[in-house]
């Protein structure tokens, strides 16, 4: 979400301001160490009075912030625990209610259900609410998702995903309002229905989809700044993203973590991964490739290699369309109007890989092969010249002998240049783009642009549980 949310107050009462009221919402990051605003209430004036927010600060740690009309704070708090997983939902829960007469219970913050002040490493900094000191509500202070405020305006929009956003304005409620743990695995599960009060500044947003309709009942719609884009990813079902295994200098990930783009370098050393692998099951994504004036290098790679040899092509594994079983890689590179190294095969003839055409990988871990395929077609095998079908199981271009029996594999890339690709691991996007038109999957997990072989999954956390 590289955008914001906003909606002026309404005057409630004379004075405007509330002792009381919870924030609770589901948010994955996609960038680390820089300030990112969570949610926040300023003045619309750019007056540093009266205004909080709740952001991740450049450290990676949770931090909140309460001034009080001559701007100073009266409130704040910076977690010692980091949060640094990009893969994962954070379910945050805010509590304010400065009428308790228990210092430490008047700002209270859970983190996937635990205290974070008692059950997760306590604070480096806090600074607990005085009592009775109350958030200005009116009309001229604006609310925001997405981003906070500071004495100069809008700052620290935040990057990344999400979801369920409530605020009950007036209300206490706790973690175990918006979620429960599993008896059985001990999971932090989303609960998508809460019985709350929402009361007249409180909201519902982002519920299923990336309306900023208010869900509440209280008709306080939010408006967008910049485009908000949905995504199939989700607290119940965590779609695989990518981060950099063992990228450097200014090589990029972006649009939640799922667009790879290189820079001048002339090296492919440096390797894109996947955040979610498996040793075991089938799995379906597909890659755009978005430039490609020299080579961009798609495949998987086992997780052991990531880190001891992220060269993932010259002297690192990547040869032509298939890789040494040593260097852990199994994959193709594309170049424009280039041959992927004479050996990628459709129909009897050689392949080219160019701007936006979009690359299908079928990944059979169960029984040691992978597929390859370009806009909606599977290439040949290689060596038979027929097609390949993962469907049956029938003439994959690698096969047993490519892979090491117990290994994980995760998806994976490296980029020449200033090439720059983006994945679809069942988001429904490439980027910003909706795909054009969905195939069929009978999983009923994700949605891709071609349809989804026979037996086969999206790389989620429901897929790898199938």
């Amino acid at each position: 979400m590289a955008t914001h949310l906003a909606r002026t107050c309404d005057a409630t009462s004379a004075s405007g301001y509330s002792l009381k009221w919870t924030w609770s919402g589901w948010v994955k990051r996609s960038k680390l160490g820089a300030e990112q605003g969570i949610m926040g209430n300023k003045r619309d004036d750019n007056n540093v009075n009266s205004r909080f927010k709740l952001y991740f600060r450049s450290t990676d740690k949770l931090g909140w912030e309460c001034k009080d009309s001559t701007g100073s704070d009266d409130s704040s708090f910076e977690s010692n625990m980091l949060f640094r997983d990009t893969n994962a939902w954070y379910h945050i829960v805010l509590i304010y209610d400065t009428n308790n007469s228990t210092a430490t219970e008047r700002i209270k913050c859970y983190v996937n259900g635990k205290d974070l002040r008692t059950e997760l490493g306590g604070f480096s900094s806090d600074d607990q609410a005085s009592s009775g000191f109350g958030t200005l509500w009116s009309s001229a202070v604006a609310n925001y998702l997405g981003t906070s405020g500071n004495n100069s305006g809008i700052a620290m929009q935040f990057e990344g995903c999400m979801s369920h956003c409530h605020l009950t304005y007036g209300y206490r409620y706790e973690a175990s309002t918006f979620g429960s743990f599993d008896s059985t695995t001990g999971e932090w599960k989303i609960n998508t229905s809460p019985s709350v009060t929402y009361g007249s500044q409180g909201y519902f947003l982002l519920k299923n989809d990336n309306s900023v309709t208010d869900q509440s009942g209280q008709s306080n719609n939010y408006t967008a700044t910049g485009t908000l884009t949905k995504t199939e990813d989700n607290p119940s079902n965590v779609f695989c993203t990518m981060t950099m295994g063992g990228a450097a200098g200014s090589y990029q990930l972006s649009n939640g973590n799922l667009t790879c783009s290189g820079n001048s370098n002339n090296s492919w050393k440096y390797a894109f991964v996947g955040q979610v692998g498996a040793n075991a099951g089938k799995y379906y994504w597909e890659v755009k490739l978005i430039t490609c004036n020299s080579h961009n290098i798609t495949g998987v790679i086992r997780s052991d290699k990531v880190w001891t040899n992220a060269t993932l092509y010259s002297g690192g594994g990547w040869n032509g369309v298939q890789s040494s079983t040593s260097a852990g890689g199994l994959g193709i590179y594309s170049q424009t109007n280039a041959s992927m190294g004479g050996a990628l095969y459709i129909g009897g003839s050689s392949v080219t890989l160019t701007t936006n055409d979009i690359v299908m990988y079928a990944l059979d871990l169960d029984n040691k092969k992978m597929w390859v395929g370009k806009n909606g077609v599977w290439a040949d095998d290689g060596s038979s010249g027929n097609t390949g079908n993962p469907s049956t199981g029938a003439y994959p271009l690698w096969g047993t002998g490519e892979f090491t029996t117990g290994a994980h594999y995760l998806p994976a890339s490296s980029i020449y240049y200033t090439n720059s690709h983006t994945y679809n691991f069942g988001n429904g996007y490439f980027g910003t783009t909706a795909v054009s038109s969905a195939g069929t999957n009978a999983s009923n997990i994700g949605i891709f642009e071609y349809n989804v072989p026979t037996g086969f999954t999206a790389w989620s956390t429901k897929g790898l549980n199938e």
